[in-house]
């Protein structure tokens, strides 16, 4: 039975994405998972497993070709009873000054069965002369200032893999000074997102949205009419949290070989808040509550040019150090677009840092289809009253945006007083 292979979605603001490199041609078996090409996008550059098993009938999409989500990019035949024959030149693409009333989602199927093969150019030249590569390593490698040279191949004929320049990035990371550490309370951001320049040629300026800022727009304006915003804010002292990762962050870095964060209690203090009141992990459907029971938090990740939220799968069954680590693994993955699918999928509850920017606290819209966002505050010292006098304290305001359809008030305030109390009496070792 045949089976359509799909352009994924690799996070909620990505649009399209462009297929760098076919791992498999046409008449060849694949298994499923299988790697069956690698993509391309404004965020993240993956490897897509074949989503079942068959024999590669048809390719819709070509090398290098950039379509939008959604887009039927190949035919898989369960079966394996036939294989498509290559289409004549009728059947090819029309060319641009030929109008084509076919939408965008469906324009890749009138493309070309079969894949261009390569230039020998494109097969063997890189940036590192004569070493064998895909488009996709080469991408890595320039982003990595990488010499391709240094790099052992261990495919066909010595050609560099994804997988043999990620190790040797690895390598190079481990064997290197260590990176500064995060900003203070910063859930792994990996860029701070600027506005482009302008050079006006009048007195305004128009520039289209690019597709993923036109995605943004679509889900948070998707957002704000499916659920019922409700916002509140608590301050946190953090002191105790301060002082606990002051006392530990060194032995920390030297024992586990990673910084320590404020994110992972920020982290940490929500999971536990998510059990006492497991409505904060659920989403609606028409008029159902669906109850989710591993708890997936999202991270709000900044970019150059926008934002992608990867996923900490069942962040509950993790303890400090495990969360630590999945924080810094996703930091580094995302810096490098090395995000996979499943990274960007499955989110249960999201936390998001105005704070890493120096906000004192933002109302953040809710990352659909999810009922619940916490915003992480700047941690700063302020003057506070304690005991009838004024101390100099860590403090931080804490927001939560919630879907009032599912969670009451009162739910929100003790979901946020439960994270208070878990932060301001910090327990939990860290090493």
């Amino acid at each position: 039975m045949p089976t359509n292979v799909i352009m994924p979605q690799m996070g909620e603001s990505i649009a399209e994405g462009t297929i760098t490199k076919w791992m498999k041609k046409v008449g060849e078996h694949v298994d499923r998972d299988e790697p069956l090409f690698e993509i391309s996008t404004d965020k993240v550059d993956a490897e897509i497993p074949s989503p079942a098993a068959g024999v590669l009938t048809q390719i819709l999409v070509r090398e290098n070709e950039t379509v939008v989500i959604n887009t039927v990019v190949a035919i898989i035949d369960g079966d394996g009873t036939g294989v498509a024959a290559p289409a004549p030149a009728e059947a090819a693409a029309p060319s641009p000054e030929t109008p084509s009333p076919a939408p965008p989602a469906l324009a890749a199927a009138v493309a070309p069965t079969a894949v261009a093969p390569p230039t020998p150019e494109e097969q063997e030249n890189g940036e590192a002369g004569e070493v064998r590569t895909s488009p996709l390593v080469r991408r890595i490698a320039r982003e990595h200032n990488v010499d391709l040279s240094e790099v052992k191949g261990t495919g066909l004929g010595g050609r560099v893999s994804k997988k043999d320049i990620l190790d040797y990035l690895d390598q190079r990371r481990a064997s290197a000074p260590s990176a500064p550490p995060l900003p203070a309370a910063a859930p792994a951001p990996v860029g701070q997102t600027t506005a482009p320049s302008m050079a006006f040629t009048g007195a305004t300026q128009i520039v289209p949205m690019t597709p993923m800022r036109q995605k943004i727009a679509e889900h948070m304006v998707m957002s704000k009419h499916t659920s019922a915003h409700v916002y509140t804010v608590v301050e946190v002292e953090m002191t105790r949290v301060v002082a606990t990762r002051e006392r530990c962050k060194q032995d920390f870095e030297q024992r586990n070989g990673i910084k320590l964060t404020f994110t992972p209690f920020f982290i940490r203090a929500a999971v536990e808040a998510i059990k006492e009141l497991p409505i904060i992990n659920s989403s609606v459907d028409g008029t159902n509550i669906i109850y989710k029971r591993d708890v997936n938090i999202g991270l709000a990740v900044a970019l150059e040019n926008g934002l992608i939220v990867p996923v900490i799968k069942r962040a509950d069954e993790k303890n400090f150090l495990g969360v630590a680590r999945a924080v810094q693994d996703l930091a580094d993955r995302a810096r490098s677009k090395r995000l996979s699918v499943d990274d960007v999928q499955g989110g249960t509850f999201t936390i998001t840092n105005p704070g890493s920017f120096g906000g004192l606290f933002g109302l953040p819209i809710i990352n659909q289809p999810q009922v619940a966002i916490l915003g992480v505050g700047a941690i700063e010292k302020r003057p506070v009253v304690r005991d009838d006098a004024i101390a100099i304290r860590h403090m931080a305001y804490l927001s939560i945006s919630y879907d009032h359809r599912v969670i009451d008030g009162a739910v929100a305030e003790r979901f946020m007083g439960k994270i208070k109390q878990i932060l301001e009496n910090w327990e939990e070792a860290v090493l």
